[in-house]
């Protein structure tokens, strides 16, 4: 018995498929040894690198890789400043925060007293040391948030961060102060983030040190998840403890005696 007509032309279409996938696969990858080739066998070309060792005097700071991201591309700095918050905002549009875990022990308590110290004095040393050594706004900032994260983890409901309207504030933080920076040299007849060399350590000072704070805000409240808690969130440990004697009665009222026989 044969096999109907409509299932051989689907058996046909397949192969015929698969013959043309395995075709155009093979083109690529012929393309591809060709350009691997013809790009071994090239002279040396003028590396982007040497240019910019040429030019690092002139931008402030002795790390090249704070001079690429805050000198010569700081346009792309700036649209990822504004990336993080466009995504935090995101964050916020799906609602208020889930609860905040319960309060820690006395270990994790203990701990979180000295790692979170600890943490802010490190972001503070790779804000500095960024501009002559590795480090700078954005590993600064993921120190920060890694605090609030701890904090978070302790039983703090805002991760260690101040209510929704300064939070506003920290998180707009990097991307205004780089915007002003940037208007304000226009203004004085240089273009848009186009430093002169006698102000360029301290210009890229100023923006990282803003962008540090809005990148450890933003990744404290993207871990929160969601809006931040009003004050009717559930009281952090400071709080609980802020409670006094006085405020708990010690001997509850005993209830009326019923008056019937």
């Amino acid at each position: 018995m044969s096999a109907p007509a409509g299932l051989d032309r689907a058996t046909e279409r397949s192969r015929d498929l698969r013959l043309l996938l395995a075709v155009l696969l093979t083109l690529l990858g012929v393309a591809l040894t060709l350009v691997y080739l013809i790009a071994l066998n090239a002279g040396a070309a003028p590396r982007l690198a040497d240019l910019a060792y040429e030019r690092l005097p002139s931008t402030g700071v002795q790390n090249p890789v704070t001079a690429v991201l805050l000198n010569y591309r700081a346009y792309d700095t700036l649209m990822e400043l504004a990336v993080l918050l466009a995504a935090l905002l995101g964050i916020w549009a799906l609602g208020p925060a889930p609860p905040g875990f319960q309060r820690s022990g006395a270990v994790l308590a203990a701990m979180v007293s000295w790692v979170v110290p600890l943490l802010i004095v490190t972001g503070g040393y790779m804000l500095w040391v960024g501009g002559y050594a590795p480090g700078g706004a954005f590993q600064a900032g993921a120190l920060l948030g890694a605090a609030g994260v701890i904090v978070r983890l302790a039983g703090d409901p805002r991760a260690g961060l101040p209510g929704e309207a300064a939070q506003r504030w920290l998180l707009v933080a990097g991307v205004l102060v780089f915007t002003l920076v940037g208007l304000g040299l226009m203004a004085f007849g240089a273009g848009f983030l186009t430093y002169p060399p006698t102000l360029a350590k301290w210009l890229i000072l100023l923006i990282e040190a803003a962008a540090t704070v809005a990148i450890g805000a933003a990744l404290a409240a993207a871990y929160v998840g969601g809006r931040p808690p009003g004050p009717d969130a559930r009281p952090t440990a400071e709080d609980e403890d802020a409670l006094t004697p006085a405020q708990t009665p010690a001997n509850p009222p005993a209830p009326p005696l019923d008056p019937r026989p």
